[in-house]
Formats: structure tokens, sequence, C-alpha cells
């Protein structure tokens, strides 16, 4: 049987939870009293959906996530609006790119226009649980992982699709305060022909350890690393690649000759998370361009001109000693924009201007995009279809 919204059973909790103050939220650490779960297996299909209250699953200790991770997972985001309306944020890319996840891992197929409904359908029986705090959101996390329960290295034909809530402040508890990166190349987040284009949960776990290395040293994020053959010929030598920073995507603002700029992303090679923000912050940048719209504090006359393309060390510190890099931002749905002060290189560090987001200084690509995207987010600006009602 397909996954049908339709047949959804709501069982309420006899005893809702206290609400605690936004204030007090701590990114991924408090639920709300409702979870969305729905099994699969090769006979039967998906099972009727349920909204439940939430609490712990059943899995057996054999089971195929446990063993040999095929699990994957979205990050999403609702938002409660001047109007008092819950809205997602371009929800549709997310349940595409969780539908390439599960092919990846061969998965179970699923209807994306029924799980968007059955998540709408949650985030309005916990809608309390929206902040209305500026900065502050729904967090979103739809999962599914693979249930078989027998030994051996081959996929799953049976699984838990699941959907919890966690209301959360800002990632970075200093907000739009610039954070530090080190660069490390002994290890990878992922690698051409590998699963980095994917949100899956063994793309992260191999991480933990070098963010803790990169802590011990001061540093607050992880900027990852592809060594490469040099562009300019000579034998031997090598460059670096960059890929991400941390879990998330990267954008560089050049100053340009005819005082335009250029705002650089790697390109979509295989190694990088197609996100979310990545795509919304080249649509926007595209949209100032063509006078569709004017970004906060950006004067419409300066173009931005977008480029997905091979970002390496050596051209960033080139760029950053001729003053030229003047932004160098991270963007993901948790964070939104992560701006970057300095990245620690080969004993040295990388410096971009001092605190480029200070508001008592004129305006950032970087502040702009998290303006507008916030904005869009919680139906104070309207652009595109990007604001999706919760109906």
């Amino acid at each position: 049987m397909h996954l049908q919204a339709s047949k959804l059973v709501i069982n309420l909790v006899e005893e809702a939870k206290v609400v605690p103050p936004a204030e007090s939220l701590v990114f991924g650490q408090t639920k709300t009293d409702h979870m969305l779960v729905v099994h699969y297996d090769p006979v039967n299909g998906w099972s009727t959906p349920e909204i439940k209250p939430y609490g712990p699953l059943t899995i057996d200790p054999a089971s195929s996530c446990l063993q040999y991770c095929p699990n994957i997972f979205e990050g999403m985001k609702a938002y409660i609006g001047p109007d008092g309306e819950a809205r997602l944020f371009r929800p549709q890319r997310n349940m595409e790119r969780f539908a390439r996840s599960a092919a990846r891992l061969a998965l179970p197929k699923f209807d994306q226009e029924a799980l968007l409904t059955l998540i709408k359908r949650l985030v309005l029986v916990d809608k309390r649980w929206i902040p209305t705090k500026s900065g502050y959101s729904l967090y979103i996390r739809p999962t599914l992982i693979g249930t078989h329960t027998g030994l051996g290295p081959h996929y799953s034909d049976t699984a838990t699709l699941f959907v919890i809530l966690t209301p959360s402040g800002p990632y970075f508890t200093n907000g739009l305060q610039p954070i530090s990166l080190l660069g490390i190349s002994e290890t990878v987040r992922a690698w051409p022909g590998g699963t980095g284009a994917h949100k899956l949960g063994l793309n992260y776990a191999p991480s933990f350890l070098p963010q803790m290395e990169a802590t011990a040293k001061g540093y607050d994020q992880i900027l990852w690393l592809l060594e490469i053959d040099c562009q300019d010929g000579e034998k031997g030598k090598k460059d670096f690649r960059i890929t991400e920073v941390g879990a998330m995507n990267i954008f560089l603002v050049v100053q340009r000759d005819d005082g335009d700029l250029d705002l650089i992303t790697p390109s979509l090679d295989g190694t990088i998370l197609p996100g979310v923000t990545r795509a919304s912050t080249l649509a926007l940048a595209d949209a100032h361009t063509r006078g569709d719209i004017v970004l906060p504090n950006i004067p419409a006359t300066v173009k931005i001109h977008t480029y997905e393309k091979p970002l390496t060390m050596s051209l960033l510190s080139s760029l950053s000693s001729q003053g030229k890099a003047l932004e160098f931002f991270g963007v993901g749905t948790a964070a939104i924009v992560a701006p970057i002060n300095k990245i620690g290189w080969e004993g040295e560090d990388v410096v971009f201007p001092e605190n480029p987001y200070d508001e008592t200084r004129s305006s950032t690509i970087g502040r702009a995009m998290f303006e507008m995207i916030t904005n869009i987010q919680t139906g104070r600006t309207q652009f595109e279809d990007w604001g999706v009602v919760c109906e």
C-alpha cells in the first residue's frame, strides 16, 4: 500500500507538557508532545500513519539501522508569522532530497506529497510549541531507518519513517557573531563518488572526533578540505578544495573591480549537500541582480554575480591577502547564516574583515540573506511560493 495521508490516525497525549520559555531552549533538546510514525514492509507496504504521543521506538537489536546504517533524515523548520499562521520554508525541496537519500540507500519509496501533508498535520497538532520570539522556530526532523532484522550487509526491505519536532533557539548561541574554522584535510566528510550529496546519518558521525580536536585548538567549526593537484600545472604541487563548513554549505563574497560583487559557492560535484538555504541564497542574489527584489540594505545598483565553481585554499588565501575577500559565511537550515572571521590553516589564520555583521555597520550579503530569508520564513515578505502555510 502507498503512503496515504488520508488514513492518518491521531492519538493525542492525555496530559500536555508545559511549553518552556523560548529563552531556555537549546537547539534540538526539547521535544514536543507528539510524533508521526509509519512502518513499511514488502508485503503490506506502508502502514496506517499515526500521530501519537512522543516516546521511544521499539527496535530489534539486529535491525539493519543499528548494524549497517541505512538511516536518512531531513532538517526543516516551522515558523509563526504576524498573521498567526504556521509556515514551512520550501518544504517540497526537503521532500525531494529525502526521496533521493532514500533511493541512494535502497530504502522504500514513499509519496512525497503524502508525507508533506502528514508533516503539516503534525505541525498543526503541536502548533502551540512554535516559538514566536525572533530567531526561534520549530525544528522538524523527518527520519527513515531500515529495520530488516537479519544480519548481513544487504538492503533493508522493511523500514520505519518517523517525524519528531523540537522548538529551538539560534543554532549558535552567539547569533550572527562570527565563528572561526580549522581547515582539515587529513579527515574528510565526503569524497568523490561517496554519499556527500545525500543527507545520511553515516555522513555525520565521522566528523565528531575532528570537531573535538578543532574545539580543543580554539576553533568553532571545521572547514572540510579535499587534496587535489595544483591547478597551475606545477608537477607534484598540491592544493586543497573547499567543500563544506561543519554541516553547512559555504559562500565567498569577492569585491570586483567594477564595484559589483561576486558570490561564489562550491559546485554540486557529489561531495556537496544540495542545501535548501544554499539554493535560496543563490536565487535571492540573482533576483536582486535582475531587479525583482532589493536585498535589505544592499543598494539596487550593486549587482551580485553568482557562481557555482570550485573554491581552493590557495585562491581564498590570495583573495584575502589582496583585500578582495569581503565575506566568508556558511548557510544551512539550522543556523541560516553563520559568518566566518578566520580559518586556521598550515599554522596561520586566513582572516576576513572583523565582524561585518555588526548592526552598527552597513549591511553585508550574509546579513541581507539572513534578514530576507527569515522574513520569508515568517510570512513578513512574500517571494514566489517559498512560504507554505500548514493547512
